[in-house]
């Protein structure tokens, strides 16, 4: 138990954060009424003009609004000149007179006019008429609405219904169709007497008015000054998934997305531009529509979009929570009028091993048997134990989306259910994701209400306590006697108890009984109120509520019985957690002449709630009761067994400002602040300021580049923010007291109350200063398109937990910031079209970015770490040994261990001493030990390629990484002689060393260079072919059928199952001997939509 004095941030009350708010909205309310004026000024047209295109007037409107046309020049042309004399009106007033009696119509969209060609039947003398009709699809099948088809030459055409079916009356011979729509590319297609022409746009290479989500809001890709990538559904990674990250695999460049196993419940690990921090997690903040929460918690088949902000200056605005880089997660939405649609996706997925390892047989076995080899022994029996432990998983996805309304209200519900098995026997995970939306606006638009409620259900099989694998299930598959049997002739599991870590791997998992139940329930909604057409006042309120229940047992049959004693063993934990948000922000938008102005406002309040409770106890009377009646057990009554429960709680409150600024959309500024205050620091440092600044420059906008017919888009940019990071633990700067200690005292034991840590008043924010320039380019109208970044991002201040002398202090170590680091890189996106014609287009792209880390120093002049590195990693029994060195003036990642330069003739290691001589392994000192690799990828690569002809689709992705080592773990100890007498080893065990000699049946296990390999992968990661099959009746408005294949091939020279191993905390680039074993996924799919 503990007693806690609570910092001031979280003694204040509800009450004031209500006043604050209410506050705060009486300023934005009364900004807005002040701006009214100012934007009724901004929107008085005057124009004189005689005889003038309409491009002509158009320009001059653009110029004095503020607004911007979208238009299809074709109906432009049809346009007759234009004489005007108006003096201060209103827009729609200019509108209308300068369009009047052309064939134009207009609709004004917020800050864009959309014009439309008025499409007038023009009679024919002429006697030949023909009916000709069809449907308009996109390249993913489905029908677009509102497609113009005209008659080229002519006034005459239609639109496209909500089905993409258009019919129209042909009155003239050898006509030709033009079919446009706005962000597709315009197609022909001659008639030839046919009386249906189904036809498939082609989305438009030119993305420069792409809206891309970035913090508190949205913005023109054109007007974007810091480093943001943007990924749409269409470009995912497709066949089977597990979570978010794995859809943009590859895509986005600094981005690492690593899948290290196939555990039906693993997530990927998530990595932006390189090792950030010492002690806090270096995953990103993930943002589902403006709502925190984790790359599991939307089931992937739901999202319709993901941007993610990589510099300091796109992220500053999210202060703390924003230094690891921020993912924003859009799910599918409803825009527009949509009659009630059901899209159903579902397929199936099946798995094998994607290498196995080359471990001895029965028959090789016997060999080192009749060796003489020492603990080898013949048991007389043939087992492939690995062949006992797995399977051939089917799972199986279904997605099922309801979606519809009309231009004021409409809504989607999302029921995802995902049955996953692994390749492990027993391994699965089932979970159910319900989602429900509801738009509704009232009062001209000018309120609207968003109201949201999604979540998860999820199960699974608990093969370890508290977990879902047990790691040694697959390592004693390798590992156990192939001679061996499963069970006696009494039908008992074979165990031998008298060699160290070895166990029947199928027993583990039958005589293994768990269950671990997630449940995550999400509500949310937005109150929007928009006094002007450029005034926006947003509430946000959301609450996250997570449950998890887990039960594990191992009956009397188990290891730990037969092994320990333990006469049954159960476990049971529970843990909840509460994350309240509360976010009130207003912006504004005006555009005055040549000046765009638009300004954010906002304030954001944050709690955070943790409860864990688990006890563990054994030697239980029966097997019935498993994990659910723990008091039965008698270790709990005999004081052996523990039991534990917490409780902590943090606030996070920020007020944040940001302004854009752009003149003619040529020169762009971007500023922003963030003042942020954390529960979790000392008093004396609790709040900090996050500011951020970011510049761009169109230059394709400038007269001397408007000759240049090959150049469609050049832009720099620049910025540098600042971002911070929180301490994991929420009470670190303060004074707690412990309960936990005993003392015996005259015989008995009395419970002792004492200080549990050093307190450091002190702790404050790890600040990550980061510099970003880049450029954007595209040529051949953005055929070929474009980005390079170059970034720098100092981290000061960085925790780490500091040895201190006993006295003064209490404990031997305390948390403080006094350490920093850097990292620094290249991105490079390239895109482009190589071949587009009337039914083939291949679209490609290929992404490569570059990290280079370094530590600068590890001490301050408070808290100093003498020797300047610490030691980090572990090799696990028996070589008990850190594999990794953080040391001031190296990055993270390196492998620090003894180098081998040779074997001597007795089959015995010779490693490289400290004065670079080669001495034995036996006479080792601690100081020969030297940097023999570095587990973290220098550079990464991605090559994304889709091919498509007529209704047929081909998309292919290839990624690897560069540059890095590997600590083969598998090949370290069962590549070794020695481990014989412990169970199987590799058939690599008795091969030349330095094409010299096997080593020594003898040769103590070492953690040594030889094992370091270089890890340079390239994969073929998914190839996916689909066919879009034409509609099939009044109901079904599309058919989608797809086959897909993930990790197909790998190009390595790496030895072990897979190179694509962990990257993440201090000790990355470790093939772990316990891990879950990569697999090569095959999944058929369909896509359907009634």
């Amino acid at each position: 138990m503990k007693f806690i004095s609570k910092a001031a941030l979280c003694d204040r009350p509800f009450l004031q954060q209500l006043l604050l708010t209410m506050k705060l909205t009486a300023f934005i309310l009364l900004l807005a009424l002040m701006q009214v004026s100012a934007k009724s000024y901004s929107q008085g047209i005057t124009l004189k003009k005689e005889e003038a295109s309409v491009t002509e007037i158009l320009k001059l409107i653009e110029q004095q609004s503020g607004y911007h046309f979208l238009f299809d020049k074709m109906d432009i042309e049809k346009a007759s000149p234009i004489t005007v004399d108006l003096k201060n009106v209103s827009i729609e007033e200019a509108l209308k007179k300068s369009l009047e009696n052309q064939p134009l119509s207009f609709k004004i969209m917020q800050r864009t006019i959309v014009l439309k060609g008025i499409h007038r039947v023009v009679k024919s003398v002429a006697t030949f008429q023909q009916f000709v009709s069809g449907v308009v699809r996109d390249e993913k099948g489905l029908p677009l609405q509102g497609v113009s088809i005209k008659i080229k030459g002519t006034n005459t055409g239609t639109t496209s219904n909500v089905d993409g079916l258009y019919k129209l009356s042909i009155s003239q011979e050898n006509a030709t169709l033009l079919f446009s729509y706005i962000g597709y590319v315009t197609q022909e297609a001659p008639i030839k007497n046919q009386n249906t022409i189904d036809i498939t746009l082609k989305e438009d290479a030119n993305t420069l008015n792409e809206v891309v989500v970035v913090g508190y809001g949205t913005q023109k890709r054109e007007q974007i000054t810091t480093a943001i990538a943007s990924v749409k559904s269409e470009d995912f990674v497709q066949g089977s998934v597990n979570d978010a990250a794995q859809l943009i695999r590859g895509k986005v460049a600094g981005l690492s997305v690593v899948s290290p196993d196939a555990n039906p419940v693993a997530t990927a690990q998530v990595n932006l531009r390189g090792v950030p921090s010492i002690l806090a997690s270096s995953a990103p903040l993930v943002l589902i529509d403006g709502v925190p929460g984790t790359l599991f918690t939307v089931a992937p088949e739901d999202i319709e979009s993901i941007d993610i902000l990589k510099d300091g200056s796109a992220a500053a605005i999210y202060g703390t929570r924003g230094t690891n880089g921020v993912i924003l997660i859009t799910t599918k939405k409803v825009n527009g009028e949509t009659p009630a649609t059901i899209d159903v996706n579902t397929y199936f997925t099946t798995q094998s091993i994607a290498r196995r390892l080359d471990f001895m047989d029965a028959a090789q076995y016997r060999q080192r048997v009749a060796e003489g080899r020492p603990g080898a022994t013949d048991y007389g029996y043939e087992t492939d134990w690995l062949d006992e432990i797995t399977q051939t998983p089917i799972s199986q996805v279904y997605n099922i989306s309801l979606k519809g309304g009309n231009s004021k209200t409409n809504y989607i519900a999302n029921v995802n259910y995902r049955n996953l098995e692994g390749i492990i026997k027993r391994s699965n995970n089932q979970v159910l994701f319900p989602r429900i939306e509801f738009n509704h606006q009232m009062f001209d638009g000018k309120l609207k209400l968003n109201a949201n409620i999604n979540g998860y259900q999820q199960k699974y099989f608990s093969g370890a306590d508290g977990t879902s694998f047990r790691g040694d299930v697959y390592r004693n598959g390798l590992t156990f006697n192939p001679t061996d049997r499963l069970k006696d002739d009494n039908g008992t599991w074979v165990e031998r108890i008298e060699k160290t870590d070895y166990m029947n791997p199928v027993a583990l998992l039958e005589e293994t009984q768990g269950l671990i139940q997630n449940n995550n329930f999400r509500t949310f909604g937005n109150i929007t109120y928009s006094p002007t057409q450029d005034i926006h006042v947003k509430l946000l309120l959301s609450r996250d509520l997570y449950n998890s229940t887990r039960g594990y047992y191992e009956t009397k049959k188990h290891f730990s019985t037969i092994r320990d004693g333990r006469n049954g063993y159960a476990s049971r934990g529970t843990t909840r957690t509460q994350e309240d948000l509360l976010e009130l922000t207003a912006d504004y938008h005006t555009i005055i002449k040549d000046h765009e102005i638009t300004g954010l406002i906002g304030y954001s309040w944050r709690n955070n709630n943790y409860q864990d409770y688990w006890m563990q106890n054994w030697d239980f009377p029966t097997d019935d009761f498993s994990y659910n009646n723990m008091g039965a057990g008698l270790a709990l009554k005999r004081g052996q067994a523990p039991e534990n429960s917490l409780q902590s709680e943090n606030k996070l409150v920020g007020y944040f400002f940001r302004l854009n600024y752009n003149y003619k959309e040529k020169y762009l500024l971007m500023a922003s602040i963030r003042h942020e205050g954390s529960s979790k620091f000392g008093r004396n440092s609790k709040w900090g300021n996050f500011p951020a600044v970011s510049v761009g420059w169109n230059a394709i906008r400038e007269l001397f580049f408007q000759d240049v017919k090959a150049l469609s888009n050049l832009k720099f940019r620049a910025g540098f923010g600042i971002t911070g990071t929180e301490p994991p633990d929420p009470y670190q700067s303060l004074s707690l007291v412990n309960f936990d200690t005993y003392s015996l005292v005259n015989g008995q034991w009395i419970q002792v109350v004492n200080p549990s840590l050093n307190p450091n008043p002190d702790l404050r924010w790890e600040k990550k200063e980061e510099l970003n320039m880049g450029l954007d380019f595209g040529f051949f109208d953005n055929r070929l398109s474009g980005s390079v970044d170059y970034y720098r991002r100092t981290t000061k201040d960085l925790l780490m937990d500091y040895p201190v002398p006993t006295p003064p202090y209490l404990y031997n170590t305390i948390q403080a910031n006094a350490a920093s680091m850097q990292n620094k890189g290249v991105e490079l996106q390239v895109n482009g079209v190589p071949l587009q014609t009337g039914d083939f287009q291949w679209r490609t792209s290929v992404n490569f970015s570059t990290n280079s880390n370094k530590i600068l120093s590890l001490s301050d002049e408070n808290f100093q770490l003498a020797s300047g590195y610490f030691d980090t990693g572990e090799t696990g029994e028996p070589i008990q040994q850190r594999t990794h060195r953080v040391q001031v003036g190296q990055p993270i990642g390196n492998f620090y261990g003894f180098k081998t330069v040779d074997i001597d003739e007795n089959g015995y290691w010779i490693i490289e001493g400290k004065d670079g001589n080669p001495k034995p392994i036996a006479n080792q000192q601690a100081d020969d030990k030297q940097i023999i690799g570095n587990g973290l990828p220098k550079y990464y690569a991605s090559w994304n390629n889709t091919i498509v002809y007529k209704n047929f689709d081909l998309n292919i992705t290839m990624r690897g990484a560069f540059g890095f080592q590997i600590l083969n773990m598998p090949e370290m100890f069962y590549g070794n002689p020695v481990m014989l007498t412990r169970g199987n080893l590799l058939n690599s065990a008795y091969n030349n060393v330095f094409d010299k000699r096997p080593l020594a049946d003898d040769q103590s296990l070492n953690y040594v260079s030889y094992y370091i390999e270089n890890g340079d992968y390239w994969k073929i990661d998914n190839v996916t072919l689909g066919y879009n099959l034409p509609a099939t009746g009044k109901y079904i408005k599309r058919v989608r059928l797809y086959g897909s294949i993930s990790n197909l091939a790998t190009i390595t020279g790496y030895k072990g199952i897979d190179p694509e191993v962990s990257i993440s905390g201090l000790s990355p680039g470790i093939d772990n001997k316990n891990r879950y074993p990569s697999t090569t996924s095959y999944t058929l799919g369909a896509f359907l939509t009634f």
